[in-house]
């Protein structure tokens, strides 16, 4: 009898606990389309000023990554830092140029791509630009640590993600830095750097893994109600 007790729990348990999994992945899925919606309204809403300072603590990830934003300075090209890249252009770079704005503050700009053959400036085809600059593009949360499996690597001026702390404290920015960077929009018959390569992509399995749970539950559902109808049988054939 104890051990038909501790089945019955087990699978008593296992029913709810599988339930209650799949019922977290639903509500996992609803919250990643609410993301998701969110997200493209911002990519395609008109630009809005890059935050400032006083908004800078309260930056994150749902809130704000993607924005649609604009922002005017003047590009530091001597500590531009090229950061290795794969986008549907190839292999090649991503190039970030600080943008010191009016206000003394300084954001890192991912200008966009260039294949390994265009690292050197001298090789893009056209000046860098030069005095007040306008840039509009896509607000993203620094890349600490690194990427592509590698460590960023400062001292050799090797960059696998675009860590903003790291990537300003190598190129000697002292002056207040943002925690993002802004990923700079195409421009018509723009050279390289070729910008507007953003990819936005969510993972987005969790019908599935509810699906998964929930079918797991019911087949312990249906495991158990096949064993109690067997013992029953059992007992009753039983002399």
């Amino acid at each position: 009898m104890t051990t038909k007790i501790v089945a019955t729990l087990l699978a008593v348990l296992a029913f709810f606990g599988f339930v209650a999994l799949g019922t977290w992945q639903v509500e996992r899925r609803a919250w990643k389309l609410d993301l998701i919606a969110r997200v493209d309204q911002r990519v395609h809403a008109p630009a809005i000023a890059a935050p400032g300072p006083d908004q800078w603590a309260t930056i994150n990830r749902d809130d704000n990554e993607y924005q649609h934003v604009r922002l005017h300075g003047r590009f530091l090209h001597d500590k531009e830092a090229l950061v290795q890249a794969s986008s549907e252009l190839g292999a090649g770079f991503w190039v970030l140029t600080p943008l010191r704005r009016d206000d003394g503050t300084t954001v890192l700009i991912n200008r966009g791509f260039v294949p390994p053959d265009r690292r050197d400036p001298a090789e893009r085809g056209s000046p860098a630009p030069q005095g007040p600059v306008t840039v509009t593009g896509l607000l993203r949360l620094s890349e600490p640590g690194g990427g592509f499996l590698r460590d960023n690597d400062p001292d050799h001026e090797r960059w696998y993600s675009r860590d903003v702390q790291a990537i300003a404290a190598d190129q000697g920015l002292k002056d207040r830095v943002a925690p993002y960077f802004v990923d700079a929009e195409a421009r018509p018959g723009q050279p390289w750097p070729r910008g507007g390569l953003t990819v936005i992509h969510f993972h987005n399995s969790h019908l599935v893994y509810a699906i998964t749970w929930y079918s797991l539950a019911l087949m312990v559902a249906g495991a158990f109600v096949f064993v109690v109808r067997d013992e029953r049988s059992r007992l009753r054939n039983t002399p």
